[in-house]
């Protein structure tokens, strides 16, 4: 078996110790229980990103020469709220939803309510066409 590269050892060490900051209550996190027993349970979004790199020098040496290096970035974020209280669950939102997407799937109601208004309109339209030229042929 090969001996394991340098750069091996570096992304090891830099993946467990991101690892060892997020975790599962990172994300969701503890809930925290209020006086008059609602329970509320912070939710987060975590962002991590991840570099190395490294080279094999040139040696006159039976020693092998590296130079290599690792780093790691974590962003975390709180984004909203679970709040359970008297038997009732919301979400409560940090921000509003501000990206297209979100936007684009929050007015999805509005849209397909106006698609099935405008497709109604269209049949009645031919009816009563159909029946304008009925009456002409009278």
């Amino acid at each position: 078996m090969a001996a394991e590269h340098p750069i091996q050892g570096l992304m090891g060490v830099t993946m467990e110790k991101i690892r060892e900051m997020v975790d599962v209550n990172t994300i969701i996190g503890t809930p925290i229980t209020t006086p008059d027993g609602t329970m509320v349970i912070p939710v987060s979004k975590v962002a991590f990103g991840f570099g190395s790199g490294g080279s094999d020098f040139p040696s006159k040496t039976a020693q092998e020469l590296f130079g290599g290096g690792t780093g790691a970035g974590v962003s975390i974020q709180p984004i909203a709220f679970i709040v359970i209280a008297n038997g009732d669950v919301r979400l409560l939102q940090m921000t509003e939803n501000t990206s297209s997407v979100d936007k684009i799937v929050d007015s999805m109601p509005d849209i397909i309510g106006k698609i099935k208004e405008l497709i109604p309109s269209k049949s009645k339209k031919k009816e009563s066409d159909a029946e304008a030229s009925e009456t002409e042929n009278m």
